[in-house]
């Protein structure tokens, strides 16, 4: 596969909503489904050292018109 024809990728991140305690996730459902809507696919999370979810990194084909 050339270069031109390898898919190019752009990336986002959610930073699940946290309690004030911050030990009790909120459930980011809605954040979540938008993302969908627009194209996003969830790929990974990126932890706190020591535990607990710090970002959601989703990804989607970048668009043509965007530089990359």
């Amino acid at each position: 596969m050339s270069e031109s024809e390898a898919t190019h990728w752009e990336y986002e991140t959610l930073r699940p909503p946290r309690g004030e305690t911050k030990k009790e996730s909120e459930d980011p459902k809605a954040e979540l489904n938008q993302l969908g809507a627009e194209g996003w696919e969830f790929m990974e999370t990126i932890d706190y050292e020591g535990g607990g979810t710090k970002y959601l990194v989703f990804k989607r084909p970048a668009q043509s018109s965007e530089s990359v």
